[in-house]
């Protein structure tokens, strides 16, 4: 090969490498995006489900929040084991356990938020209960806090990150008449003309 070819061939290779080079770093944003998104859902998610639970432990007994958020798992307040919660969530933005408590006027827990100060992906476009967090600067202006004296509408229960709903036969009925079981619908006789 003469010189002029090898120098041809050397800038081929050195510009498919960097192309190469730029490709993947695409590919690394797109992915890194999929999953900052798949975390904000279920940053959601926990962070409803805390306060949902602080809800319901809040309307279940004498108006107070709990003290811990391990309350939340078996209420102190009452003599047998009541859950509000199944297990406590991890903060999927840190991966830690910690999360940044809101204090309520009686000193207990009245809300969670995460302590990461990431700019978040969706600042628009949330559900009612969680309108507050149209455009947030950081995740932790995300406060998912139960407020009673501003609470409208109960806290809507949702599925979990990835969850399925359950099968037909194990959902609630549709109003009005159902059919008996081997049977069409039974339709009213006819009345006197």
């Amino acid at each position: 090969m003469s010189p002029r070819e090898r120098g041809f061939t050397y800038l081929t290779v050195l510009f498919l490498v960097a192309l190469m080079g730029l490709g993947l770093s695409l590919a690394g944003e797109v992915w890194h995006s999929a999953l900052m998104r798949e975390r904000e859902v279920q940053l959601l998610y926990a962070g409803n489900q805390y306060r949902r639970a602080i809800e319901r432990y809040y309307v279940s007994g004498p108006n107070q929040f709990p003290r811990s958020l391990e309350d939340l798992l078996k209420d102190p307040r009452k003599p047998g084991t009541e859950r509000y919660l199944r297990k406590l969530y991890a903060d999927p933005l840190t991966g830690k356990s910690e999360w940044g408590l809101v204090k309520g006027p009686d000193g207990g827990i009245m809300g969670v938020f995460s302590p990461s100060e990431d700019k978040p992906i969706k600042t628009a476009g949330f559900p009612f209960v969680n309108r507050d967090f149209e455009g947030a600067g950081k995740y932790s202006d995300w406060k998912f806090v139960y407020n009673p004296a501003s609470q409208q509408v109960a806290v809507p229960q949702q599925l979990p990150p990835g969850g399925q709903t359950a099968p037909p036969s194990q959902q609630a009925p549709a109003p009005g008449p159902q059919p008996m079981p081997g049977m069409g619908m039974q339709q009213p006789a006819p009345g006197p003309r």
